[in-house]
């Protein structure tokens, strides 16, 4: 999966403030609190670990994400060693102050030390070893659509409509995205709610089937949106 250049969100923070907020934080008896670290695209949970005062100050000061290792005993700058490091893109806490969510961007697109893009892989009864090729994990509707689609693409099924669209190549594809675009157009002139949010699904979902035709991923799609968040407006 092709990665984008990692930017830092964090600029590095008043002390003061990176006290405060640990103040207010409810840590165990240890000094401990969990963290929660969650993909800032599709929203898919990567891993769970701890940090400490100490770990919170350094990722809010740094940018990048560190946390404590019970197994060491000492402060863990995430992907230190193996370069998969995590840029902080925002951290939040519950409603009880007593476990962290740090939205990130995962360098190397590995959060997991088996090579596993999340440490969320197993759902059966037996544990797997994870690696590259363990499954992904949850993740947004339309990410999750889009592996459907894309493994429909890479192993075709008998039957799929999925399948006949790509074995049409742009001709079948576009023809659609015509069609269904549309629709979506008459939809919304006739301000049905339901039927404009079902004409939409159709449109992403034939959208989508262009997208891998052509060996583009939604991330891409995602990358790209979240770039133009914040931009100079245009006249």
């Amino acid at each position: 999966m092709d990665q984008q250049p990692l930017q830092q969100s964090f600029q590095p923070l008043d002390p003061g403030f990176c006290g405060s907020l640990a103040a207010t934080l409810h840590f165990n008896e240890k000094g401990l609190i969990p963290a929660v670290a969650q993909d800032w695209l599709d929203g898919a949970v990567l891993m769970v670990a701890w940090m400490n005062r100490e770990a919170i100050e350094r990722t809010l000061a740094s940018g990048e994400v560190h946390y404590w290792s019970r197994s060491r005993q000492e402060l863990w700058h995430k992907g230190a060693t193996s370069g998969h490091t995590q840029v902080l893109k925002g951290l939040r806490y519950d409603c009880d102050a007593d476990v962290l969510l740090l939205t990130i961007e995962q360098s190397g697109d590995r959060a997991c030390h088996t090579g596993a893009r999340s440490c969320f892989f197993d759902e059966g009864p037996t544990p797997s070893g994870g690696g590259p090729g363990a499954a992904q994990p949850p993740a947004d509707a339309c990410t999750e659509l889009m592996r459907v689609i894309e493994g429909r693409r890479d192993r075709p099924e008998p039957g799929s409509y999925t399948n006949k669209l790509l074995e049409g190549g742009d001709n079948r594809i576009l023809k659609k995205i015509g069609e269904e675009t549309a629709e979506f157009v008459m939809a919304c002139k006739d301000a049905n709610a339901n039927e404009i949010a079902g004409e939409a699904a159709d449109m992403v979902f034939h959208l989508q089937v262009a997208l891998a035709h052509h060996g583009v991923s939604w991330r891409q799609v995602q990358q790209v949106l979240a770039a133009r968040r914040g931009a100079p407006r245009r006249d």
